[in-house]
Order: C-alpha cells, then structure tokens, then sequence
C-alpha cells in the first residue's frame, strides 16, 4: 500500500483497572494497591513500535507519572511525544473549570519534571470534551497547552460530539488550543469510527485498512488513531461482577491486538502527533 500520508498514531497510557468503564468496581483509593501492569504493557508497545520504525504519541496520566518515572524516562529517550491525559482519568464533564484547570496544570507539572520535556498535547479522559464543555479548550490554552485530542465526533454512549467537525480546528477561536478529532468515515450520512480503540479490535482488519486507506487517498487526511496498553494483554485480571456489555468491550480480541497493530503500521505509514499537525498547522499561521 502506498504510504502517502502520515497518520498520528497515540497511545493512552493507563492501567487496565483505571477505565472509565470500571469505575464503579475499583475505587481510585484502591488504585495504590493494585499490582500495576502499566510498565511492562507500555514497554512492550514500545517494542512493537520499535520493530515498526514508528514514534508515537502517549498521553500518560500523571497519576502514572509520578510511580513510573523510568518509564516516563525511557519513552521520551526512545523518540516519542510525551503528552497529557489527565491526573487521575477524571471525566472533565465531571469537573468544574477550575478544578479541570488544576488537574491539567498538576499534571503538566508533573510530566514535565519526570519527562524534562514541554508538554504540549492533551486528550480528556474518556474524551470528555463536547459542546456543553468546550471551556476545557479555553483553559488548556491558557495552560501553555497547544493542541487537544479530546472529541469524538460519532454517537455512543458514554462519549461523542457527532455534530463536530471530523478534522483539525479550533473551535474556540484562533487563540484557542487546535483539536484534533478522532478519526472517523462518513457512510450513509453517519460518522463510522476507525480512530482505533474496541473498534479496532471489533471490526475485522481488511474493513478497518480499506475504512483508513479511504481516509487517506478519497479525503486526503490523517488519521487520528488510538489504543491502550493493556489492549495487548489479554493476561490481565478481570474485576468480578462486570456487565456483560462492559466484559465483551474491554476484553474483545485482546489476544489478536498485537499482531492486528503490528499489520496496521507495516501497511501505513504513523508518526508523532505534533509532527504530523503541529509544524503543518505552525506554518500556516506564519
């Protein structure tokens, strides 16, 4: 497949007991006490990324920051972006302005000590920014953050914007951060998600590669895409009395994500998040 556009690839680093979906069964002040799998899950993603030649995004929570800074160390040496997702994985729709302004500027602090980098990016957790919240956007500009990875513009249940625009904007003016979407395919006049996640691991991969090669050569734009460390461990603990609905999304093809990831970055071509937007979007406003 011809490598034309380079597509933004990115990872959310979090343990698999810290998703939103598991909120109501492990508490965050049991969090401490749970054996963590988060290094050696984002260590072998590295490894895959490593194997594949690719830099990458990972939007770390600084709750990980701060009991993993080896690990914050090895991803920034290794040539990735280090960005942030937040403190603790607190929804912003479930924060007040400044209380989403004290987590963000908390957990830039914190990334920027253990990663010695300027953090830039941002993604809310559970991609908790939408048209009722897009004050977030105002206040991470004024964070010294320059772009956000935050709404979704599909239907679902726990998160979605539909009705936003699909590609990179600013939608709370020039001044503002740039947003940058996760991607999706308009068929039948409804926006399909092929932006990675339990969709990726749901949809068989010759659909979601010709989904991703149609964004690329019909709409000539790149990708947004994103998953999970624990998504390639399918080894993990399961925490008793999940919903049918949550057990099937978490725990869907864990077994097949590495080799479906390894597939997809040999057939496209991926880089960092801030060097696929930012240099573009820095050079336009010059």
């Amino acid at each position: 497949m011809a490598k034309t556009i380079v597509n933004a690839m990115s990872v959310d680093v979090e343990d698999y007991f810290q998703v939103s979906a598991f909120a109501s069964h492990v508490h965050r002040d049991d969090w401490a006490n749970i054996p963590s799998r988060v290094e050696r899950n984002t260590d072998k993603v590295m490894e895959i990324f490593a194997d594949a030649g690719v830099k990458a995004t990972f939007f770390t929570l600084g709750w990980v920051a701060e009991r993993h800074k080896g690990l914050i160390r090895r991803i920034v040496a290794q040539g990735h972006e280090l960005a942030s997702h937040g403190f603790a994985h607190y929804r912003a729709t479930d924060q007040t302005r400044e209380q989403f302004r004290d987590d963000v500027r908390r957990t830039k602090a914190i990334l920027e000590d253990a990663g010695g980098v300027v953090i830039g990016g941002y993604r809310a957790a559970s991609f908790s920014i939408g048209a009722d919240n897009l004050w977030a956007l105002e206040v991470l500009a004024e964070e010294g953050y320059r772009y956000s990875s935050s709404i979704y513009p599909v239907r679902h249940d726990h998160y979605g914007m539909p009705d936003a625009p699909r590609f990179a904007h600013r939608p709370v003016g020039e001044a503002g951060v740039l947003e940058l979407p996760i991607s999706t395919v308009r068929i039948a006049g409804r926006n399909l998600p092929v932006g990675g996640g339990g969709y990726f691991r749901l949809v068989p991969y010759g659909m979601y590669r010709r989904a991703l090669a149609r964004l690329n050569r019909d709409e000539g734009q790149p990708a947004v895409f994103y998953f999970h460390p624990w998504e390639v461990d399918p080894a993990q603990p399961r925490p008793e009395g999940l919903s049918l609905k949550t057990r099937f999304r978490h725990y869907l093809n864990l077994g097949l994500m590495e080799e479906r990831l390894a597939t997809m970055l040999g057939d496209f071509a991926w880089d960092r998040i801030d060097r696929v937007f930012l240099a573009e979007d820095q050079a336009l406003r010059s």
